[in-house]
């Protein structure tokens, strides 16, 4: 698939692959591990700049309003809409996140 088809699936909170969905579809608690950053180059790049890169692994602590996850050993706050566009695979429970 397309770039353009991911986006528009992680707009739409569906999961284009089995394995992969938005970060705002995980449930809280869970560690996953960043697939793929289907924003703007604009929003990409302040996302890696903030942690958010292919291959991290974050933990989701909270989707209530905002979404807040352990990036890097520090809670970090975005958007609903924001994290629909991040996809995540998930990782198995005995893995940590530092």
């Amino acid at each position: 698939m397309t770039k353009r088809v991911h986006a528009k699936a992680a707009q739409e909170g569906q999961c284009y692959q089995p394995a992969l969905c938005p970060l705002n579809r995980v449930r809280a608690g869970t560690v996953v591990c960043i697939k793929q950053l289907a924003a703007s180059a604009e929003m990409t790049g302040r996302l890696r700049e903030m942690g958010f890169c292919e291959e991290q692994q974050i933990k989701l602590l909270s989707h209530e309003g905002n979404v807040i996850c352990l990036v890097c050993n520090a809670r970090l706050g975005i958007s609903e809409q924001l994290a629909a566009t991040i996809m995540v695979a998930p990782l198995p429970h005995r893995l940590k996140v530092a």
